[in-house]
């Protein structure tokens, strides 16, 4: 369950005190502990008394691993394909293993005060397309919060670059350094080759090092 807005947190709150009177046995799991559940959230105040059932009622253990078994299931997968155009099988097999078949929705981020959304999201993995992300006015912060916000992020029908889409390329430069700092695991469809993605007009030099992560990053162990 993704907690992103009070009414969720106050149904679900609701939805533990009648499993506890009904005195069922609940093993759930979280990427949070109980105290950073609906974290920096809207009138996070009324959800307080869920945290601290939680505590009282639940034993709650911390598991710690070295590995990213997402990660290690892409080990050696194909993750970057081209031509776009006959990616889809791919994508959405790579898509359907990672996420399990978990249900999907929208990914909420607030950055600098306001939304940022990411199309779809699910167990930790992030979709979007190209133009979902890089024909917006969005910057450096809005990058770093989906690097922090996901684990494996599947980016869909990045076009040729050049000149023509100077501000798009610029946006997916940024993007992609974003996602490299962060040791992000990216699965993407392109027109092209990295090499070949941008080959002429203003910013083709810089983007040699794009295209070199984007290369790095296909790598079976990246990220690991």
């Amino acid at each position: 369950m993704q907690i992103t807005d009070i009414t969720d947190a106050m149904i679900v709150g609701r939805l533990f005190e009648k499993l506890f009177a009904a005195g069922v046995v609940i093993v759930t799991t979280s990427n949070r502990p109980p105290v950073d559940l609906y974290k920096d959230g809207l009138s996070r105040a009324l959800f307080l008394p869920f945290i601290a059932m939680l505590e009282d009622r639940l034993e709650v253990v911390e598991l710690q691993s070295p590995t990213d078994y997402r990660q290690h299931r892409l080990a050696g997968a194909q993750v970057y394909f081209h031509p776009a155009r006959e990616a889809t099988a791919g994508i959405a097999a790579l898509w359907t293993d990672l996420t399990g078949g978990a249900p999907e929705q929208p990914l909420r981020l607030e950055v600098n005060s306001r939304q940022l959304i990411l199309p779809r999201f699910a167990n930790g993995i992030g979709r979007a397309s190209f133009w979902d992300l890089c024909s917006k006015p969005l910057g450096p912060a809005d990058f770093l919060a989906i690097a922090r916000a996901v684990r494996v992020l599947i980016l869909e029908d990045i076009p040729q670059l050049s000149s023509a889409n100077y501000n798009e390329a610029k946006r997916f430069v940024t993007l992609i350094d974003a996602l490299y700092e962060a040791k992000v695991r990216l699965i993407a469809s392109a027109a092209e080759a990295p090499e070949r993605l941008y080959l002429e007009g203003e910013g083709a030099f810089e983007f040699e090092r794009t295209a070199s992560r984007l290369r790095e990053m296909q790598a079976a162990g990246w990220g690991a």
